[in-house]
């Protein structure tokens, strides 16, 4: 390692409200891994939650814990078993690395692996470093049009990305977005890609309601103070009938609610967002309309497509709102983020000469 690249400033949560910047030792590359110099990460909700309460549900912070998972960067240095990569390579990071043994796994749900790695999910460090060991079949290359803050954005396009699969949105179709949130966002643009012929998204933020209008959102519907029934007739009446699929990324029960009275009989629901552990929902009704209601828990062979719909621009990021922070300045970034003024704060871990 060159003299000028000892630097491995971290982001590192050691409690709730309690985030420090220090050094970690530079990590060596395993065999069959990439060491890769971190461009860009973007922040999301989960380390957010995190910080702000130190947990999110059986995950607790119970050791020091690198924050950041949606990464961009360049490869360092190879393992001596490593195929396909060369230092220099621009790559996105998948940030879970499962077991490769497991059922799950070999049936390609590896998303649901029991032993999966995640980053910034204790016990395992994330990405919000200036270096980090990863295993080569995670990484993946950035074409040279494909910026580091698209490559950082393919980890929330591929919950998108997953979404959408997994509420088999099909050519023609009308869907319901519940939540204009960076996922609800995403999930709306991919929907599009899919050939949803037209998309309702709701919220209660007029701000994020008007840019998923700018992003292609067919109709908007700010449901702040309205009943379940009243927000049901107007998805009805945008759309001219139920929507065949509606996928709900935020958590809330009364949302979750909306999505099983207005869904067509026969049709889907995924649940993207988290919320309560428990809630009182009209089970009956997705009963005897054979509404399938289906989990989403972030995504399993989504990255390639991700980047292909990127590259190709059939998915374009451009236009979501952005902020900008160093490494230095990470806990200015995560106030930025609590106030969810834009749609993703961006963190450069290049070092400045």
């Amino acid at each position: 390692m060159a003299p000028n690249q000892v630097d491995n400033l971290s982001a590192v949560l050691y409690k709730k409200d309690d985030l420090r910047m220090e050094q970690r030792p530079i990590p060596t590359p395993g065999p069959q891994q990439l060491l890769v110099k971190i461009h860009t990460v973007g922040i999301c909700g989960s380390d957010v939650h995190y910080l702000t309460h130190g947990a999110i549900g059986s995950f607790i912070v119970k050791a020091p814990l690198v924050l950041g998972h949606e990464t961009a960067g360049v490869v360092e240095e190879v393992g001596d078993q490593v195929k396909g990569f060369s230092v220099g390579d621009r790559v996105a990071l998948e940030p879970g690395v499962p077991c490769r043994r497991c059922y799950h796994c070999k049936l390609g749900t590896y998303n649901l692996c029991p032993d999966m790695g995640f980053f910034a999910t204790p016990p395992f460090d994330g990405s919000l470093t200036r270096f980090v060991v990863h295993d080569a079949d995670f990484c993946f290359k950035l074409p040279d049009h494909v910026t580091f803050e698209e490559g950082a954005l393919l980890e929330p396009l591929s919950v998108g990305v997953h979404t959408v699969r997994r509420a088999g949105v099909k050519i023609g179709q009308k869907a319901l977005i519940l939540g204009s949130g960076p996922i609800g966002i995403l999930t709306l643009l991919v929907s599009k890609a899919a050939g949803a012929s037209a998309v309702v998204i709701t919220d209660i933020d007029d701000g994020r309601l008007a840019m998923a209008k700018e992003l292609g959102a067919d109709y908007t519907i700010n449901v702040r103070g309205k009943s379940i029934q009243q927000v049901k007739d107007e998805i009805t009446a945008c759309l001219g009938q139920p929507p065949h699929v509606s996928m709900e990324c935020t958590g809330v029960a009364t949302s979750v609610e909306t999505a099983i009275l207005t869904t067509l009989s026969g049709g889907t629901i995924v649940l993207v967002g988290l919320g309560a552990d428990r809630a009182d929902l009209p089970m009956v009704e997705a009963a005897i309309r054979e509404v399938d209601i289906r989990g989403v828990f972030r995504y399993a062979n989504c990255y390639p497509t991700a980047i292909e719909l990127v590259a190709s621009k059939k998915v374009d990021l451009s236009k979501l709102t952005r902020a900008h922070y160093t490494l230095e300045e990470t806990p200015e970034a995560f106030k930025r983020a609590q106030k969810a003024d834009v749609i993703k704060v961006f963190i450069n871990c290049e070092k400045k000469d």
